[in-house]
């Protein structure tokens, strides 16, 4: 009697929830045959040799039942018969069909008991009631971390065996995950996808878009912990909360003097390396901060943006309209 080997197929499929859930079995084909199949599929019940009336053009995988048969198929010839009315998707089998005709109904048939959020597909609600429970079920091959997602396991692995598969044709750089490199890639092609609805301004990520548009809402998220000050951005309230803990992290390289803000230590540090990387396209003058060129070309283009309330005149400097507002209050120099 011949031995038994565990058969698997090799065929790799873009759709990522498109498998065949099932567990090893042992197939009655002789060991020492060569198949190039590793998709783990698990028939019921075992299968005998005079069942092996189902089996894939394409590969040496048996199947004790039709269906299981059409399905594997599938993953070879790359069909995908089950189209969606709404956009015209296509899907492998029927179950992830309906599973994604819920994006447009927004059916959520699953839901959380201990908090009563709802998902689309009991997967997902899987994963999420691990937000409460705590269960981390995927560990690391190289050290004790435990996370919550398949996902992330893979990516944290990466910096253990420095894997970055992704790499930008543009440039050097390699990224671990293709969503890092897709992101990457506007850099350089300046694409912006992300549009504002109420001024149509372009961004090139999601989460800048998302902070752009607090300016239209006013809305403040972030609160401060020491007062009743909120802020539109994450980093400012960071950045106000040093003005109440006197933390100042970054330090001058050449005298030691520290700062609650990265540029105001980078602005500091010309004072020492006398970098002036402001230049004016008018003049050949630098400056050591934007904000000193900005006032300067001012001088070139006659801009006048502090007006007199009282006269209506107007002036390039503010310490200027201020000099000038003494003749009306008759306030002494």
């Amino acid at each position: 009697m011949d031995s038994f080997v565990e058969v698997k197929c090799e065929d790799k499929d873009d759709e990522k929830q498109d498998n065949i859930k099932f567990e090893n079995i042992e197939y009655d084909i002789p060991v020492g045959v060569n198949f190039t199949c590793k998709r783990n599929i698990n028939v019921p019940e075992r299968i005998n040799s005079e069942e092996k009336t189902n089996q894939s053009k394409y590969c040496a995988l048996i199947f004790a039942h039709k269906s299981y048969l059409t399905s594997h198929q599938l993953t070879h010839t790359g069909e995908k018969p089950h189209q969606c009315k709404d956009c015209g998707k296509n899907f492998k089998q029927n179950k992830y069909l309906i599973q994604h005709q819920r994006t447009h109904t927004e059916d959520k048939p699953h839901q959380c008991k201990d908090c009563g959020k709802s998902f689309t597909q009991k997967q997902n609600l899987i994963t999420h009631q691990r937000t409460h429970n705590g269960e981390k079920p995927y560990q690391c091959n190289y050290c004790d971390r435990f996370f919550r997602h398949k996902s992330s396991v893979l990516v944290h692995q990466r910096t253990h065996t420095g894997g970055k598969s992704h790499q930008c044709y543009d440039c050097d750089l390699s990224f671990a995950q293709n969503t890092d490199l897709t992101r990457h890639h506007r850099t350089h092609t300046r694409e912006k996808p992300y549009q504002c609805n109420d001024c149509h301004k372009g961004f090139i990520w999601k989460a800048n878009l998302v902070e752009h548009q607090r300016i239209h809402t006013g809305e403040k998220p972030y609160q401060c912990k020491y007062c009743d000050r909120s802020f539109s951005h994450k980093p400012s309230v960071l950045i106000h909360q040093r003005t109440h803990t006197g933390e100042k992290p970054h330090q001058c390289e050449y005298c030691g003097k520290s700062f609650t803000q990265t540029n105001n230590l980078i602005q500091h540090q010309r004072t020492h390396t006398g970098e002036k990387s402001y230049q004016c396209n008018d003049c050949d003058k630098s400056f050591t901060q934007k904000a000193s060129l900005v006032k300067h070309q001012r001088l070139h283009t006659g801009e006048k943006l502090y007006q007199c309330k009282d006269c209506g005149k107007s002036f390039i400097w503010k310490f200027s309209l201020t000099k000038h507002q003494r003749t009306h209050t008759g306030e002494e120099p």
